[in-house]
């Protein structure tokens, strides 16, 4: 007889766990822009900025602490700016290519 799990004792899954070099972060940050989804793309510079240190980009930032994780949620639509801001602050930046 198998014992029953319950999904309540599983531990919640933390990508930023796993971001732990910048090849990481550029293989994460560049499948969420390949979905071309907003919501994904902030909750994702979120799940970063967590694992440089949220404090930290904040300051390099110059975005409040508490605003950037505001920002940062997948239901949230930043102001372009904000994106850029974010993205220089964790040293990454975002490339144009062609399509296909």
């Amino acid at each position: 007889m198998r014992k029953q799990i319950n999904i309540n004792d599983l531990p919640e899954f933390d990508i930023a766990q796993y971001l732990e070099s910048d090849a990481d972060i550029v293989e994460y940050l560049s499948q969420v822009l390949e979905e071309g989804d907003s919501g994904e793309l902030a909750a994702a510079l979120g799940h970063i900025a967590k694992a440089r240190g949220m404090t930290e980009i904040a300051r390099a930032s110059g975005i409040k602490r508490e605003a950037l994780y505001k920002a940062l949620r997948s239901n949230s639509h930043p102001r372009f700016d904000t994106i850029l801001r974010v993205c220089k602050a964790l040293g990454v930046k975002l490339i144009a290519a062609p399509v296909g």
